[in-house]
């Protein structure tokens, strides 16, 4: 390969049309994995300085005239309907300016629910939003009302008058579990897997372990509440929301209310945290309704509690993880099956067996997911959904195997690291989770671990040592689109309706942009959150940084093109063709013949034009199709806990990752660190807390719900191979799940080394140690 090639070659006729060569698998690798300059520098945040200063925008801080102020009224009961309903005082109160409910609520569909194979439906729950007078889950909207300030809002909420039938509701897990369903795939994977005779290998096996591991449901929490600002211009809706799917939210509301495609403009140029709950939900949907028919713009922020009621989060789990080993250690069984809460109106399945699938070879598998059916506001993804909780079950499962056996547990995993995909066999595109496991150990120090448990003290404390693996697969989404567009003075500014919700999204493009097109990084704009440019594809799945760097690598091929058009003959790169030429120093310059080079500023000057200009899509991704593509990690923790209150003080954690290109070190490291916090609330604080005789979430507030707190969050220490995958753009993989996985069995496995007690049930709190 030449390290000098940079652009597309040819293309390649497959079944789903003519694809860039550069990207097929096994094909040319991305030439900016060897040849880089910004990529890979440890860049300050470019929105940086807006947020500090108070100029960054978020959704409920957008100013119109005539605003009026939203607020919903929800449903205290779980099944249903509507009796009686008086809004006689609620309208007569002072400031009102309507009373929606479902009696003047407008006729609409059902949202598609959110999708890989359409890309525009993005509902999380296929129930009709305020239709009727029938009641589904607890905390179901039943009336919205808008006034001249919040408060008026507020206060003529309460004093709308409800009567309800109750109905017997599905509530119980337990006893939902004999209803279950089991899909014929979760996500785009076959659900049921099985291989060899896995109880039969298990039953004979030297060693085993057989346990359930339980976690329960979680909520979204994100710093910025879910809100939006909306207004109606004639026929036209502009949307101010808080969203991670600006492109897919635009064109799938123009469906839903029937509008053109263009009539509808989403502007999300800042989130404060998304995780996967800031898709489309009835809040959205309920104030473009309101703001219609009450022909004023409509600003609806949602309560921390009406986030709880409306907004889906973690399902609860409860897995069966069974391993059987011979003497040699290598796996001969691995089980993992279970039951999760998944709605048949819901969309997003709890995919916790998907790490099980690619982490470990064993000769005998069996796998698969059972839903249960609640009567619940549906689950949505959250952070490495699935993936997250799978991994506190096997490995949990694997740590307890190790012990059973008196192996380390490194080692133990290390001798059941896989060369090749155990279930499809396909080749790993890069794997190297056995030198994050090394390089991890090394400096985390795991020699001091003692291998029996509870045998180090320190005064009241029981300090222990723990580690982890997790798995997150690669994604790379189809239909990302980047405009680039090149200026007379020689700057160049990147366009596509990406979104940003704190991990640094323009930055990281910026760079990759000034090394695309051989311009410094002082020299490029990055424009974003808005559905009017460039449809890129939700930030969800870790996939939005490669499926924008696919897209930007195809519009740079384009713009060559142009570029030599517009050259014409009057140019030293008179006769060059596409194929022969590369970005650099501002123009392009033959790849043979260096010397012919002309920058951009005089190639615009001589053709006359202040701007050149071209969009292109990303290539269909096909990596996947032969190449397994996962990041990896080995989390460690070391810990105390205390021998008198049970109480679990977390010391250090530390992160060793195989993900490929680290494409700016400062990002990357918040991005992981991120995740571990997230990891520890899953283990230690954070649950769900569900009265399965109301159907009502009992701690619907930051007072009852404990996400970790200053106080509660260690020395994180994070480090990574930094090898590239060639197969992927730029030779980076996603890294915004990546770290929460393995976190929690980490913990877990530090917790028993310390006191000997096994945690099988999510967040270890003081009632298990005690």
């Amino acid at each position: 390969m030449s390290r000098v090639q940079n652009v597309v070659v040819g293309s390649v006729r497959t079944a789903l049309g003519w694809v860039p060569a550069q990207w097929l698998p096994g094909g040319t690798p991305d030439p900016l994995i060897e040849r880089r300059a910004a990529i890979g520098r440890q860049a300050s945040r470019l929105d940086g300085p807006q947020k500090v200063a108070g100029e960054a925008r978020f959704a409920a801080e957008v100013a119109m005239d005539r605003l009026v102020y939203a607020t919903l009224v929800h449903s205290p009961v779980t099944r249903g309907r509507i009796t009686r309903l008086d809004t006689a005082a609620a309208e007569a109160a002072p400031g009102v300016t309507l009373v929606m409910t479902h009696r003047n609520m407008p006729r609409l569909g059902t949202l598609p629910l959110i999708g890989v194979s359409d890309l525009t439906a993005v509902g999380n729950s296929s129930l009709p939003i305020m239709q009727d007078g029938e009641i589904r889950y607890n905390g179901q909207v039943v009336a919205l009302v808008l006034a001249d300030t919040q408060e008026q809002a507020d206060h003529a909420a309460g004093l709308i008058e409800l009567d309800y039938a109750a109905e017997t509701a599905r509530t119980r897990f337990a006893e939902a579990k004999a209803g279950a369903r089991t899909p014929a795939s979760i996500l785009i994977d076959k659900n049921h897997v099985s291989i060899g005779n896995a109880e039969r290998e298990l039953a004979s096996a030297p060693y085993r372990v057989d346990y359930l591991y339980r976690t329960p449901g979680q909520n979204h929490n994100a710093i910025e509440l879910h809100a939006l600002t909306v207004a109606w211009q004639g026929e036209q809706l502009l949307v101010h929301d808080a969203t991670q799917m600006v492109a897919a939210s635009a064109a799938a509301l123009a469906k839903l209310f029937g509008l053109k495609k263009d009539d509808v403009r989403v502007l999300s140029p800042f989130v404060g945290g998304g995780f996967g709950g800031k898709g489309l939900w009835d809040h959205q949907i309920l104030a473009i309704a309101a703001a219609r028919l009450a022909g004023r713009p409509v600003r609806l922020a949602l309560s921390r509690e009406g986030v709880y009621r409306i907004i889906g989060g973690r399902s609860p789990t409860e897995q069966r993880v069974a391993i059987a080993a011979d003497a040699q250690g290598q796996f001969t069984a691995l089980v993992h099956t279970g039951y999760s809460v998944m709605p048949p109106y819901g969309a997003c399945p709890e995919q916790y067996t998907m790490g099980t699938r690619s982490l470990y070879r064993a000769r005998s598998v069996e796998i698969v997911q059972r839903h249960i059916d609640l009567d619940i506001v549906p689950n949505t993804f959250m952070r490495a959904p699935g993936e997250a909780i799978g991994t506190f079950a096997l490995e949990s499962a694997v740590d307890e195997l190790a012990h059973a056996m008196g192996v380390d547990p490194i080692e133990l995993r290390l001798r059941n690291l896989p060369e090749r995909h155990p279930i499809s066999g396909a080749p790993f595109s890069q794997h190297a989770l056995g030198q994050a496991y090394r390089d991890g150990a090394g400096r985390f120090g795991w020699e001091r671990r003692k291998a029996e448990p509870g045998t180090r003290r320190e005064g009241e404390w029981l300090i222990g040592l723990g580690c982890a693996t997790g798995s997150f697969p690669y994604a790379r989404m189809p239909g990302a689109n980047v405009r680039l567009t090149l200026h007379a003075d020689g700057t160049a500014t990147v366009s596509c309706s990406a979104q940003e919700m704190g991990m640094g999204t323009a930055t990281v493009q910026v760079q990759h942009a000034a090394d695309r097109l051989g311009l410094p990084i002082d020299a490029i704009t990055f424009e974003m959150g808005d559905s009017a440019l460039p449809a890129a594809p939700m930030a969800g799945g870790s996939c939005q940084t490669a499926s924008i760097a696919g897209a930007m690598a195809a519009a740079a091929d384009k713009l060559i093109g142009e570029l030599l058009r517009l050259a014409g003959n009057d140019t030293p790169l008179a006769g060059l063709r596409a194929g022969e030429v590369r970005f650099a120093d501002a123009g392009i310059a033959g790849i043979a013949a260096p010397a012919r080079h002309e920058t951009f500023r005089s190639i615009l000057a001589r053709a006359g034009r202040e701007t050149v200009s071209v969009t292109a899509a990303g290539s269909m991704p096909l990596e996947f199709l032969k190449f397994a593509m996962h990041s990896s990690s080995a989390i460690f923790c070391a810990l105390r806990v205390s021998g008198v209150t049970g109480e679990v003080r977390v010391d250090r954690l530390l992160g060793s990752f195989d993900c490929g290109t680290i494409l700016n070190p400062m990002t990357a490291a918040s991005q992981f660190r991120g995740g571990m916090i997230m990891g520890l609330g899953l283990a230690l604080t954070e649950e769900t807390l569900f009265d399965e005789r109301s159907g009502r979430i009992m701690n619907a507030t930051l007072a009852d719900y404990h996400v970790p707190a200053h106080l509660d969050v260690p020395e994180i220490d994070v480090m990574w191979t930094g090898i590239p995958d060639p197969r992927s753009p730029l030779g980076a993989r996603g890294i915004g799940e990546i770290g929460i996985t393995g976190v929690a069995a980490a913990v877990a496995n530090a917790v028993f080394n310390a006191t000997g007690k096994r945690v099988r049930e999510l967040p270890i709190t003081l009632d298990k140690l005690l």
